[in-house]
């Protein structure tokens, strides 16, 4: 029986992820894929959206685009494989600050393992969603959640990790934003006012709060969860249910899952995919599902 042949490996590295450390970390991982021997060429990345263009380019080369970074890394190799004609693998290699996709997959955080993730070369097809245009792996909102992202690149640069998310999403709070919404999904409808909107191909986002609790990337639907607008202490008793996954418990939170979901709102809102603004003022916003879009290289069994 003939062989196959090794894969070709194009890594794709966001220097500026994890706030600027993962640059620092280039002659650690090119270490790593040489020991392992890995057949690869490393580019890096010079802006926002340029992995876009690396991860088509690699396809287009018949290679295998790798995200060397963090969710918004993965998130534009995604999209750029899916602008290309070929063969919809990615790779993934740790090295961002929430790490929700590499978690949600039971991707090794551990650089060694993650590059023997490749090695073996077992992979799982996942769903996508697609949103005004943009393709996610992990999550999109609307309201509140992207106001928090917003407020998370304002963020002093001392505050790292989980607390720095969290921070932003209490300073958000405390502005009291609200919107006036209606969403439309598969089988139901509401009108009113509206806090948030989350959308989620998995159970995570933000690294500590789990929106979707249920989602599973691999059933062909998308699970979303939004409530109205809320007293603030209220609105904060209610965040911290979220970073437990408690918080369906609550008869104010809607939970449902559907294949395409529009939501309008005035005024208008920010917009949000895998942490990525897409709109800032956006008055309508519709999301579909793609199932098994793409193959993730993940860990392979015992």
């Amino acid at each position: 029986m003939q062989s196959q042949p090794s894969p070709k490996f194009t890594i794709i590295l966001n220097p500026h992820a994890d706030q600027g450390r993962t640059g620092q970390k280039q002659s650690k991982l090119e270490d790593i894929l040489h020991t392992a021997g890995l057949d690869y060429d490393l580019v890096v990345t010079d802006g926002p959206n340029h992995a876009i263009a690396l991860a088509k380019a690699a396809i287009d080369a018949g290679r295998i685009p790798v995200a060397a970074g963090g969710d918004g890394t993965i998130s534009e190799v995604v999209n750029g494989v899916m602008s290309a004609d070929g063969s919809k693998r990615i790779g993934i290699l740790p090295l961002g600050t929430a790490n929700d996709l590499i978690d949600m997959l039971d991707i090794p955080r551990d650089l060694d393992t993650a590059v023997k993730v490749l090695r073996q070369g077992q992979t799982r097809k996942i769903d996508l969603g697609y949103v005004n245009g943009r393709y996610f792996d992990n999550n999109s909102a609307v309201g509140l959640e992207p106001q928090v992202n917003l407020m998370n690149i304002a963020m002093p640069a001392f505050l790292k990790g989980d607390i720095r998310y969290i921070v932003a999403t209490i300073v958000t709070i405390l502005r009291k934003p609200a919107w006036q919404a209606e969403i439309i999904w598969d089988d139901g409808h509401y009108e009113g006012s509206l806090i948030l909107a989350s959308i989620g191909n998995t159970k995570r986002t933000g690294g500590a709060f789990f929106m979707t609790p249920n989602a599973e990337p691999d059933d062909g639907l998308l699970d979303f969860v939004f409530g109205p607008a809320l007293p603030r202490l209220e609105l904060i008793k209610l965040m911290i249910k979220v970073m437990k996954g408690t918080h369906l418990e609550d008869p104010r939170v809607h939970y449902h899952r559907t294949k395409t979901l529009t939501i309008r709102t005035t005024p208008g809102t920010p917009a949000h995919a895998d942490g990525e603004i897409i709109e800032t003022e956006a008055r309508e916003v519709v999301w579909e599902v793609m199932p098994g879009a793409i193959e993730v290289f993940v860990k392979g069994e015992k």
